[in-house]
């Protein structure tokens, strides 16, 4: 038995968790560059996410792609909606200070969760992929005749998979040029730097940090839903991400 394709296919399938994580921990990254500010309950927005594409989905209906477009659009926007809320009615009122945001963040995080489960249910539920062909990978081997191409057994992955990498590297490029050539960006990197400077520059601080908080929501939403259609949406998809990715605790 060849080790090699197997490594192959764990890595595919390694790639696909680092694409969807790498959303999680971009937005997280973004809220604690700027806003200083440790999001413990950045974990429940990739959870509210993947919970929206199953409520939007089922409510769309029809084919399944035009459920999951929809709730690709939608599901970010009102999650970082709610992430802009949270800013103005919690953290904004405690001075966005380190110690009494992460409590703060803790407490949010149980309050979406017993929300989640109390209108969602304790139930993991799957969304259908909007498109899923199985493609076959090739391998090599060596023959008396020299390299020969072949296709194991079991060695395949879907064309979903391949296009939620496909999507996060799209989305990591946007974020960079976001933030390296725009002026958005520029008012970003401002308010990091030195907070008063920027507001004695007329730059609307709090603006940036609500905008900012709740673009790292959105990103992790997006990541949530783009996995749900390979893992079933629940509850405590936000836990599980944790113990997955420390630097979402």
């Amino acid at each position: 038995m060849e080790l090699g394709p197997y490594l192959i296919l764990g890595l595919l399938e390694g790639l696909v968790t680092a694409a969807v994580l790498s959303l999680m921990a971009l937005g997280l990254s973004l809220v604690f560059g700027v806003m200083r500010v440790v999001n413990v309950s950045h974990g429940e927005f990739f959870m509210v996410g993947a919970v929206l594409a199953w409520w939007i989905v089922n409510l769309v209906g029809g084919h399944p792609a035009l459920g999951f477009l929809a709730a690709l659009v939608l599901a970010p926007l009102l999650t970082a909606g709610l992430a802009m809320l949270a800013d103005q009615l919690v953290l904004k009122r405690i001075g966005y200070d380190p110690e009494r945001t992460i409590v703060a963040t803790i407490g949010l995080l149980y309050v979406i969760q017993q929300v989640t489960l109390m209108t969602y249910g304790p139930d993991a539920r799957p969304v259908e992929a909007p498109f899923n062909h199985r493609l076959s990978i090739p391998f090599v081997e060596w023959t008396d005749g020299g390299l020969a191409m072949y296709w194991p057994w079991g060695l395949s992955t879907t064309s979903y998979k391949l296009a939620v990498i496909g999507a996060a590297v799209i989305l990591l490029t946007a974020i960079w040029l976001l933030m390296t050539r725009t002026r958005y960006g520029l008012l970003m990197r401002a308010t990091q730097l030195d907070r008063e400077t920027a507001q004695a520059f007329a730059i609307p601080v709090g603006k940036v940090y609500a905008s900012v908080f709740g673009l790292g929501a959105g990103l992790a939403a997006l990541g949530g839903v783009l996995i749900v259609p390979i893992q079933q949406a629940h509850y405590l998809m936000g836990s599980t991400t944790r113990c997955c990715c420390p630097s979402s605790w």
